[in-house]
């Protein structure tokens, strides 16, 4: 896979998880990454890492919050003008359970961090993109974008919306040799996937290990998908590798079958 060097990557939610994966195999490949996350756990974390490699930069920041966002694009603009990508990777599970029994205010935050925080990064990444002339875009939905996934209507929906925002944007900057693509990750081994089959099993009155066994069977590779994945693709994307690649939909998920 083509190196990465001189290439310079916003990821949103970067110090964590999928972020912090992608964060990894991006600096790999001689990447310059700037990341920002509300965590402060993993953010002291990511700036340990920092201190062996200059091509890092941390900043905390709520995604979903825009003077944040603005405040957090003031920085970076003082260390570049110019990016090749934005990873809008932040989003949150959301609240399980049937719609009658979700409140309001939990459906409307999920939306807030999934959606509405990929419109205040992509809004300020444009700009720089246009100014490097070109790039890419990388969207992160889940197959829950396109599956129904019941128990978890504000999440599907949300991920659903990341999906049509995709397509929009990738007309909307084509003639700028930009290109956007959105990668949906199936059942991802790691803290977050812990998390929803705890409230699942809970929910369900059942056990973990059962609710466990029935995600891993609903791909036809019977398997997880590691975070890994995810950054190898999103490397890839990024690189001159994928030069025509716009627009797509780009499941990661060992080939889901079914989400119930």
């Amino acid at each position: 896979m083509s190196s990465l060097k001189n290439k310079k990557i916003i990821i949103s939610a970067g110090a964590s998880g999928i972020g912090w994966a992608t964060t990894k195999v991006c600096l790999e490949k001689g990447a310059t990454v700037f990341i920002c996350d509300i965590d402060k756990k993993y953010l002291s974390k990511a700036k340990k890492h920092k201190q062996n490699n200059k091509k890092l930069f941390v900043y905390e920041c709520d995604a979903s919050n825009e003077k944040a966002v603005k405040d957090l694009f003031l920085k970076i603009n003082k260390k570049t003008k110019k990016i090749d990508c934005l990873i809008n990777n932040v989003g949150i599970a959301g609240p399980t359970g049937t719609i009658e029994k979700l409140k309001s205010k939990d459906w409307e935050n999920t939306l807030k961090v999934n959606v509405i925080s990929h419109f205040h990064f992509s809004k300020l990444s444009i700009p720089m993109l246009k100014k490097n002339k070109g790039g890419s875009i990388i969207n992160l939905s889940s197959t829950a974008g396109i599956f129904g996934f019941p128990l978890r209507s504000p999440y599907a929906a949300s991920k659903w919306a990341v999906v049509g925002m995709t397509k929009t944007l990738a007309m909307e900057l084509g003639k700028f040799n930009i290109r956007v693509n959105v990668i949906c990750p199936g059942t991802i081994k790691g803290d977050r996937m812990k998390r929803v089959i705890k409230d699942k099993a809970k929910f369900l009155k059942v056990s973990k290990k059962l609710i466990e066994k029935e995600f891993i069977s609903m791909t036809s590779m019977n398997t997880w998908v590691y975070e890994e994945d995810i950054g190898k693709m999103c490397s890839f994307l990024i690189s001159d590798d994928s030069l025509r690649i716009s627009g797509q939909i780009i499941s990661i998920d060992g080939d889901t079958l079914r989400m119930h």
